[in-house]
């Protein structure tokens, strides 16, 4: 059950094979962390992988946690994700006023990477109280006090801590857009909603009540400038040990947080597609027993682009059950009350005339056109979604293999890691997806991400542009300058103090690039990445859906046909025998024949509904989204990589004029 796919796939005969004999593996997240949430396989778990955090786990042990540090750690992990970044960690470590050679030093003690989880946070601020009471400042010695409970508390001025220095503004500056239906139409109806919880709308037409003379995309002008957004944040865990769960916050623009654990996601997905067959609607992420933090947090955004999938879907946008949904505070208890429908929409609703009419006659043929696209469609887009994950991953040094000369020159001896080279590591058996020809022998596209090391061309460990690199750059210069506070000649020496300060100068510089490639690699990672995960996601939507039709569009009315046929002519028979008791035979068959001509019409008005539907999802939903929203995303991803830029230069030219008059004798 737990670890299943998705009931979505119960419409699937087979799994789209698109991505055999490319240059990525046949399921391109198959060895990373990052699971495919769409994966037709249950979901796996993660391959082991060596982390300074498993080195680590068993420092604090069972130790109380002060609650200072939950405060220090929630002021750099605004969005619950549970780790944060090296810089992050750098400048609260500065609040406490001990010199940065001591900072330097915790720094490197916890963490080898970009990234530095809720623990080695901890651990972090143990090794600053001990500093600041003149203790051995060691991890040996944190876990001496762990095991007496008596972690130390820092000293910290969190109220002092300086915020990021980029100038680089924020790619989408409101997160969420706008508060105006794309639609024009209250989602929630006039009663503030929540009234139809039975039904699935109260609309009788099938676009939602808009007239069948829509010219162009079907939607409002600018519509893509008006999507509602829908924000899902975790909460944290609750239950007992074996009956744990995730919780999760959405927050809307139509009212206050609620909160939501995945088996009521799954059981909202399961009546809208009940509700709603012939829609484009998004799978579900999977669940797992005991997942990680990497898997929850991706099952996160997942849920998230559900969501916003669906409010933004012209018809089941108006769903009396999503919008509860979105509003009840307690879903588990309106759920035992409430008797929900899940009548198929098409029962509800009838296609006008006019609309009939609108459908193409040619409908048949240009589905089968865009199916024949879909599977190439979703292999290339999960490509491209795998890809860049991976460069920006790699921008923020996730990516970045530590040599092992470097390893053993900084790294404390109680931290144990295999011998990586760049030509074989403990994923080889997993990984064989280099680029085919010559570059394949110094190059790996397809070189699986991990939280603390991965096999990556030897080009990359070239890499001193990243985000972690330049925070501990800048901890290693401000040390510089604090060690050459005074110079051997004893008296004040211009030389050395012009020198020290072009160098306070370049530490400057390299916390503004870290401040930048920060929030730069946020903004890639939670809208410019999910983007394009949400355009992968509405191809696998319209692939289901063509298997969701494939399934239930089968009716019987050929042998409903046949048997009207067959009771018609013994009717006539009846009348012609005129036997005793033969008008009661006849009514009874009349009866028969009418019921089954009634059953008729209603067939042949939902295979009218359906096809109306199909064209419907084709030419407003899936025409305009894959189009309007991807341009979009291109130029947003346009300007703000220009915005990026631009920020960058300017710092080097502020740098190079302060170095200018730096001396030379």
């Amino acid at each position: 059950m737990f670890n299943a796919p998705r009931p979505a796939q119960r419409y699937a005969s087979a799994p789209v094979n698109g991505l055999g004999g490319s240059f990525v593996d046949e399921n391109p997240l198959a060895a990373s962390i990052y699971d495919d949430p769409w994966s037709a396989a249950p979901s796996p778990s993660p391959q082991p992988i060596p982390s300074v955090t498993s080195s680590l786990s068993s420092v604090l042990a069972e130790a109380t946690v002060p609650d200072s540090y939950y405060r220090a750690f929630a002021v750099v992990d605004t969005t619950n994700s549970g780790e944060t970044s090296v810089n992050a960690l750098s400048r609260v470590l500065s609040t406490s006023g001990l010199p940065a050679t001591t900072v330097e030093k915790i720094v490197n003690l916890v963490s080898s990477r970009s990234r530095v989880s809720k623990l080695e946070f901890f651990v972090a601020l143990a090794l600053l109280a001990l500093a600041q009471s003149g203790k051995d400042t060691s991890v040996e010695q944190v876990a001496a006090r762990a095991a007496e409970n008596s972690l130390p508390e820092p000293f910290l001025h969190l109220d002092t801590l300086q915020p990021s220095t980029s100038a680089l503004s924020s790619p989408y500056p409101t997160y969420r857009q706008a508060t105006l239906d794309p639609w024009s139409v209250s989602r929630f109806g006039s009663n503030g909603g929540g009234s139809d919880f039975a039904a699935p709308r109260s609309a009788t037409t099938i676009n939602g009540g808009a007239t069948s003379s829509l010219a162009g995309s079907g939607l409002p002008r600018e519509w893509w400038k008006t999507q509602e957004t829908v924000d899902v944040t975790i909460q944290g865990q609750q239950g007992f040990i074996l009956n744990r769960y995730t919780v999760y916050e959405i927050n809307t623009e139509h009212g206050a947080p609620v909160h939501r654990r995945y088996s009521e996601f799954a059981f909202l997905w399961d009546c809208l597609v009940r509700r709603y067959p012939f829609r484009l609607l998004p799978a579900l992420p999977p669940k797992r027993v005991q997942p990680d933090a990497a898997f929850i947090e991706q099952r996160r955004k997942g849920l998230a682009r559900f969501l916003n999938a669906v409010i933004n879907h012209p018809v089941i946008k108006e769903d009396g059950l999503l919008a509860t949904f979105l509003s009840e505070p307690s879903f588990e208890n309106w759920r035992k009350h409430t008797a929900v429908s899940l009548e198929e929409e098409s029962v509800s609703k009838h296609v006008d005339r006019i609309e009939e009419i609108t459908v193409p006659s040619d409908l048949e043929d240009k589905l089968a056109f865009v199916r024949g696209k879909i599977g190439p469609l979703i292999e290339q887009w999960q490509r491209i979604c795998v890809l860049a994950e991976r460069i920006i991953k790699r921008r923020e040094s996730a990516a970045v293999r530590i040599p092992p000369s470097l390893r053993r020159t900084y790294l404390p001896a109680h931290f144990t890691f295999p011998f990586l080279s760049p030509h074989h590591s403990s994923l080889d058996d997993h990984n064989h997806d280099h680029i085919p020809g010559p570059a394949s022998s110094t190059t790996s596209l397809a070189a699986s991400l991990s939280m603390l090391s991965s096999r990556t061309a030897p080009s990359d460990d070239l890499e001193s542009d990243d985000q972690a690199d330049l925070a501990r750059l800048t901890n290693a210069l401000r040390a510089v300058v604090e060690v050459n506070e005074r110079c051997w000649r004893g008296d004040e020496c211009e030389l050395c103090d012009g020198v020290r300060q072009g160098i306070a100068h370049v530490a400057s510089y390299t916390q503004r690039q870290s401040d930048l490639l920060e929030q730069r690699t946020n903004a890639l990672l939670y809208s410019t990445l999910e983007a394009l995960k949400s355009q992968r996601d509405l191809y696998i939507a319209m692939r289901d859906l063509f298997i969701r039709r494939d399934r239930l569009s089968v009716d019987n009315v050929d042998r409903l046909k046949k048997r009207v046929d067959s009771n018609s002519m013994k009717l006539e028979g009846i009348k012609a025998a005129l036997k005793d008791g033969w008008q009661d035979d006849a009514d009874r068959i009349i009866g028969l024949i009418e019921k089954d001509q009634a059953t008729i019409a209603t067939l042949l008005n939902r295979r009218v509904f359906i096809r109306a539907s199909m064209w419907h999802e084709l030419r407003v939903v899936l025409h305009n989204k894959e189009n309007a929203l991807l341009t979009q995303l291109v130029q947003n991803l346009a300007h703000d990589e220009q915005a990026f830029v631009s920020s960058v230069l300017a710092d080097w030219v502020s740098l190079g004029n302060a170095v200018e008059e730096m001396p030379y004798e």
